[in-house]
């Protein structure tokens, strides 16, 4: 795959998204449950640089994390980030010291699989400011003694440079429980047109096991219109037939129930519907 050139980003692929669009804890994951990653395979697709991803991996109890991006310049970015987080993560408790040892600040609650609560490490203990001045700290390999093990953020963490509406990678073979689509349906409408765009929640709803769960962010029609002002090289909408009312019908019609609708999440022009889907069949 030939990565798009990253001054017209006509797959969505902005660089720099995240300092337009900055966050501690993204709004869109802070408002799904937790239980739906607690131990759970995730795949975000269209990733970008990674913040979403690493957030998931980290600090919501997934087991595995996918992210895909088309844009491999992005994805490299992705990879660094998640060594950024790394950096910034508190160390694990060391052996021989007792976890009732711990000061209560060291501490962040999670929610287990089962519900229930359990303690992961800080994810901000060291400052920001440490990681830029003597730069990233090294990733331990999985086996090491007092590293974290497979599951575990970094190693629960992977990105893939993929047009993955149209290839498949290694890790679908798997399936996998969530399914992430913030901010991309647009992209892949513009592109692959209608075709494209059914392609993409069939694929998706391919992947996903049975219960799994969907989450999507749809963007207006009318954000459509902007941004084929905006890049000539995208097609014109006169092709496009579907509109964003009429997605949740088609994700009905392809095996998933009725959405679970959020509300409008985030601020601004990033104000934009969160709306959850199971798959039923």
């Amino acid at each position: 795959m030939t990565a798009p050139n990253s001054s017209t980003p006509i797959h969505g692929n902005y660089h720099g998204y995240y300092t337009k669009r900055p966050f501690a804890n993204d709004p869109r994951v802070a408002v799904l449950p937790s239980s739906i990653f607690a131990g759970a395979r995730v795949l975000d697709v269209g990733c970008n640089e990674g913040w979403v991803t690493c957030e998931i991996a980290q600090s919501k109890g997934a087991r595995k994390v996918v992210g895909v991006d088309i844009d491999d310049k992005l994805v490299r970015l992705a990879w660094k980030r998640r060594r950024y987080v790394w950096s910034l993560q508190e160390p694990s408790t060391s052996k021989g010291t007792m976890e009732d040892e711990m000061p209560p600040a060291r501490k962040r609650r999670k929610v287990d699989a089962n519900g229930g609560g359990g303690d992961t490490l800080q994810a901000d203990y060291f400052p920001a400011s440490f990681e830029h001045m003597f730069g990233p700290l090294p990733i331990p390999p999985v086996d090491a003694p007092d590293g974290p093990g497979r599951d575990e953020f970094p190693h629960n963490v992977t990105f893939r440079a993929v047009d993955w509406v149209n290839m498949e990678i290694l890790e679908d073979k798997d399936g996998y429980d969530v399914a992430l689509a913030f901010s991309i349906s647009k992209w892949i409408h513009l592109n692959g047109e209608d075709e494209g765009l059914m392609r993409f929640f069939r694929r998706i709803h391919s992947v996903l096991r049975l219960g799994g769960t969907f989450v999507l962010e749809p963007q207006e029609w009318e954000s459509y219109h902007k941004a084929r002002r905006m890049n000539p090289k995208l097609k014109s909408l006169e092709h496009l037939k579907l509109r964003p009312n009429d997605f949740e019908k088609i994700l009905q019609e392809i095996g998933f129930g009725p959405p679970e609708h959020l509300g409008q999440i985030g601020e601004g022009g990033f104000k934009r519907p969160i709306d959850v889907y199971t798959k039923l069949r």
